[in-house]
């Protein structure tokens, strides 16, 4: 087997979620689970497809990211993998709804860092190991970095 690491595309102010899902209609109920969980999100996904005609499904309500999500889907190449590129929302805003979604399997990252989509290829085709999100951590947060990181959650609305 080979192992290869896969950079995802992100483009400026988007934020992507990558994960797992076994079932055709997952596109149309991704879609469902994105665009009622935010007013005003704009987003595009995509979702390989393993088996019959083995193609990238796609939806969206913002074309240019649904072309991020489809390059990041071909570029990962596993099947039933899908990413969803979304800007005007936050993933934490969007994660129920999508772990709600009956096929989904699992949720590999969601996040605006660089990713890195860690892939096997074996015979029959490509499986995702992990991902790489961000980068490594650099020490162990101070007194004052305790205090931007409330601040910023202050800033974004999410703490009083």
């Amino acid at each position: 087997m080979e192992i290869m690491s896969v950079p995802m595309e992100t483009p400026e102010g988007a934020n992507l979620i990558i994960g797992q899902t076994h079932f055709i209609k997952s596109v149309e109920d991704l879609y469902e689970a994105v665009i009622s969980s935010v007013p005003g999100v704009r987003f595009g996904l995509a979702f390989n497809e393993a088996s019959g005609p083995c193609l990238v499904r796609a939806e969206s309500n913002d074309e240019g990211l649904r072309q991020a999500a489809i390059r990041n889907a071909q570029a990962i190449g596993s099947g039933h993998v899908f990413v969803v590129v979304v800007q005007n929302a936050f993933p934490i805003n969007l994660l129920r709804a999508i772990r709600e979604v009956p096929e989904v399997c699992s949720i590999f990252c969601a996040t605006a860092n660089p990713v890195e989509v860690i892939v096997t290829q074996g015979s029959q085709g490509r499986g995702v190991l992990g991902v790489i999100d961000g980068l490594s951590p650099k020490g162990v947060e101070t007194a004052s970095d305790v205090a931007a990181r409330k601040e910023m959650l202050r800033n974004f609305g999410y703490k009083l």
